[in-house]
């Protein structure tokens, strides 16, 4: 028998992609970080590879909604950051 691939949507752009395709953004506690490995504890949103999603989630403040708080700037530039320089 096959194993099902698990599939999560960017919240950026609302594709369906591969769980492993997508970089896991956590909220655990007060603190919001990327994780590497996809197994942190916390509540979880993705998002996919796209430059352009990874500007719409600062300018549309999209972890606001998906976490259901507050999100300093400063944490959507972190993200932003990692993005730039290939860490993810």
């Amino acid at each position: 028998m096959e194993k099902k691939v698990p599939m999560r949507t960017c919240i950026a752009c609302r594709q369906s992609f591969a769980k492993k395709e997508l970089v896991r953004i956590v909220k655990s506690g007060d603190e919001i970080f990327l994780d590497a490995t996809g197994k942190a504890n916390g509540r979880g949103a993705y998002i996919c590879h796209n430059p352009e999603c990874v500007k719409k989630l600062k300018k549309q403040k999209i972890l606001n909604k998906a976490f259901s708080c507050n999100v300093e700037d400063a944490v959507y530039d972190k993200i932003a950051e990692a993005f730039l320089d290939g860490k993810n």
